[in-house]
């Protein structure tokens, strides 16, 4: 059922809790017509980072973007926080809504779990997009080795008990004054009215928790995710988005499917796509899911 949102919101979005797979997810619903979009954050996000997007998309789609277990409103007691564990819920919760098949999109960490949704209960999926996105067994690991220009915090958040150590009661210096800036190339684009909400997030008593399970998850399922490529596959129409990351998703999704990968480069634009080219984004993407519609 609807709920009263806990932390921003916006006009013609409606929020929702659904229990699946032993957790609550929440997420958010909009647009009334048109087949559906699931919308699937990266880090360090929450279904919010797509707040420029979803009234793009919602115009002419049904549109729903969800926080993964651990993520933004979403429960995060003691459990299971591994990107199949996050695959299996986003399953239950298309199931559950009765929308599937859907026109998947996910970003950046959230690579293994959509992924894994696509090539293990493909009949919820009518097309997979992904914004800068890596996979493990396709290189994403490299991304650790700060030797060779890898990110420290992925070693910070996959070490035991770290992150609660280094980063809680830290969010906003982490966030706003790393993690955003470092990523992002468009001036104004993340605002500090966004900082404040994905600090709130964060903030909570085990706000780490689905961050620290999907980049466990990382460094340890790259043979698991090349043997759903090599033995499953993704099956329908792909589309890659390069944007701060040039042509490491189009390079990634190349060796992980064996159909044709359409792609898109956004020039001149940081990580967070969504955020700082949300125009761009959503014709790229309304384009490619137009097209699917119409096949």
């Amino acid at each position: 059922m609807d709920v009263t949102p806990i932390g921003l919101t916006l006009p013609g979005i409606t929020h929702y809790r659904a229990e699946v797979n032993g957790t609550k997810l929440h997420y958010i619903a909009a647009g009334t017509r048109g087949s559906p979009v699931l919308l699937v954050h990266g880090f360090p996000e929450t279904w919010w980072t797509f707040r420029k997007l979803i009234p793009l998309l919602a115009a002419s789609h049904r549109v729903f973007a969800v926080d993964l277990r651990g993520f933004g409103d979403s429960d995060n007691e003691p459990g299971e926080y591994d990107s199949k564990t996050s695959a299996e819920d986003l399953h239950h919760l298309i199931e559950q809504l009765d929308v599937g098949p859907v026109h998947l999109t996910g970003q950046d960490i959230s690579g293994a779990t959509v992924f894994r949704l696509a090539t293990t209960h493909p009949e919820n999926v009518l097309s997979f997009t992904a914004i800068e996105m890596g996979l493990p067994g396709f290189g994403l690991e490299m991304l650790a080795d700060i030797t060779h220009g890898g990110a420290w915090h992925i070693g910070v958040l996959a070490a035991p008990g770290i992150p609660e150590m280094l980063l809680a009661g830290r969010e906003r210096e982490f966030l706003g004054q790393y993690a955003f800036p470092s990523m992002s190339a468009t001036p104004g684009a993340i605002t500090d009215t966004d900082i404040d909400e994905f600090v709130r997030t964060y903030s909570r008593p085990d706000g780490w928790r689905g961050a620290i399970g999907l980049y466990k998850s990382m460094l340890q399922e790259g043979h698991e995710i090349k043997t759903l490529a090599d033995t499953h596959g993704l099956t329908v129409p792909v589309l890659a988005v390069g944007a701060g990351g040039g042509p490491f998703t189009l390079g990634t999704m190349s060796q992980a499917t064996a159909t044709e990968v359409s792609s898109v480069l956004l020039g001149g634009v940081g990580h967070y796509a969504a955020m700082e080219a949300p125009d761009e984004l959503a014709k790229a993407i309304l384009d490619f899911v137009g097209s699917v519609d119409a096949a």
